[in-house]
C-alpha cells in the first residue's frame, strides 16, 4: 500500500512510519490538515490515515473539500479521541470510510486498512503513470524508460509523480518545491539540483528528451511538439 498519513502527534507518526515500512509500505506524512489536503489531491495513494483535531484545517474539514471539491475517492480512515456516536456520525457524514478511536493497536488499523480497500474495490487507484516510453508504478515506486529501469532518488521521484500527473501541462516551481518540502523549502536552489538528477536518469540516455524548463514558469514533462506524430 502506499498511505497518507495526516496526523500532527509525531510520536505516532513514527510509529506508523516503523510499522508499516517494516510491512514493506510506502508512506508519506503530512503534519498539518492543509499540507495534507495538498498532498491528498497531488498525489495518488491507496488510502489515507486522516486524524481528526490538527492545526490549520481539522480532519472532517479536509475530509469534506477532498470528498466536493476535489471529487476525491480515496478509502479514509479517521483517527480520534472523541468515541461519542455524534462524533462517529458526523465522520461518517464528512465521507470517511472508517472511523478509529485513539488509542488502538497498530494490527487492527491495518486490518481495517486492508478492510477498506477490499470493499473499495482498488478506487483511488491510479497506480501506473505513463508518459511514452517512461513508467511510473506507484505500487511498487519503480520506474523504467523503454524498458529499462531508472534508478531514483526518493526526491527525483517525487518530482517526477508530480510532473508524469499533470503531463502534458505545466507544473510550477513553487508547486514542486511544494511537493518536496512543503511551507519550509530549503535555502538555495536546491529544487534546481533535483531537476538535474531526474534529467540525468530519465532523458540522459534517451533520444527524445521529456523533462522541458519553461522560464519563470517551471516545467513540464511531455513528448517535443516537433516529435510527436512522427515528426
Amino acid at each position: 500500500m502506499r498511505l497518507l498519513v495526516i496526523e500532527d502527534n509525531r510520536s505516532l507518526v513514527a510509529n506508523l512510519f516503523d510499522y508499516f515500512e517494516a510491512r514493506d509500505h510506502a508512506l508519506d506524512a503530512a503534519p498539518d490538515g492543509v499540507t495534507g489536503l495538498h498532498l491528498a489531491t497531488t498525489q495518488a495513494y491507496d488510502a489515507i490515515i486522516l486524524d481528526w483535531m490538527l492545526p490549520r484545517m481539522d480532519g472532517r474539514e479536509v475530509l469534506r473539500r477532498l470528498r466536493e471539491t476535489h471529487a476525491g475517492d480515496t478509502p479514509v480512515i479517521m483517527l480520534t479521541a472523541r468515541d461519542e456516536l455524534p462524533d462517529k456520525i458526523a465522520g461518517f457524514r464528512a465521507g470517511a470510510d472508517d472511523y478509529l478511536t485513539k488509542p488502538f493497536e497498530l494490527p487492527e488499523l491495518e486490518v481495517r486498512l486492508e478492510a477498506v480497500l477490499a470493499r473499495s474495490g482498488g478506487r483511488g487507484r491510479n497506480r501506473l503513470l505513463q508518459v511514452a516510453d517512461l513508467k511510473l508504478d506507484l505500487s511498487t515506486l519503480e520506474a523504467s524508460r523503454a524498458g529499462q529501469p531508472l534508478h531514483l532518488y526518493p526526491a527525483c521521484r517525487k518530482l517526477l509523480e508530480v510532473l508524469m500527473q499533470a503531463s502534458p501541462g505545466a507544473v510550477t516551481r513553487d508547486r514542486l518545491e511544494y511537493a518536496l518540502w512543503g511551507d519550509s523549502p530549503p535555502d538555495g536552489d536546491m529544487l534546481r539540483s533535483h531537476v538535474y538528477e531526474l534529467r540525468r536518469s530519465v532523458d540522459g540516455p534517451f533520444p527524445v528528451k521529456l523533462i522541458q524548463t519553461l522560464p519563470r514558469v517551471g516545467y513540464r514533462l511531455a513528448v517535443p511538439e516537433e516529435q510527436r506524430d512522427g515528426g
